[in-house]
């Protein structure tokens, strides 16, 4: 057996481990995708779109911007959301095309 030789990147990978966490649900998921198709978005038009309670809804997309994924801005009395961390639209592109058994 020989040894390779592996140098890990343990900041790489901690900041992956916390992405994945923070979306590691099917609605944030969802929120992720449609945020990555429409620019911006509020509370209001998410929850139509993914026919959630908007409660639950507030409830992840707090959460998100909290974890540094996704950025809102106030107009009046809407909330708008759109992507901070864009480059984890990469994850779903690997999750759709990944050739898991599910």
């Amino acid at each position: 057996m020989t040894t390779v030789a592996y140098k890990i990147n343990k900041e790489k990978l901690e900041k992956a481990a916390f992405i994945l966490k923070t979306v590691a649900h099917p609605t944030r998921l969802a929120i992720v995708d449609l945020l990555s198709l429409q620019e911006r978005l509020s509370v209001n038009e998410i929850c139509e779109i993914l026919q959630c309670e908007q409660s639950l809804l507030s409830h992840h997309l707090i959460n998100m911007k909290l974890k540094g994924i996704l950025r809102s801005e106030k107009d009046g009395l809407n909330v708008f959301y759109s992507l901070k961390e864009r480059d984890v639209t990469k994850l779903i592109d690997c999750i759709e095309h990944c050739n898991c058994n599910f």
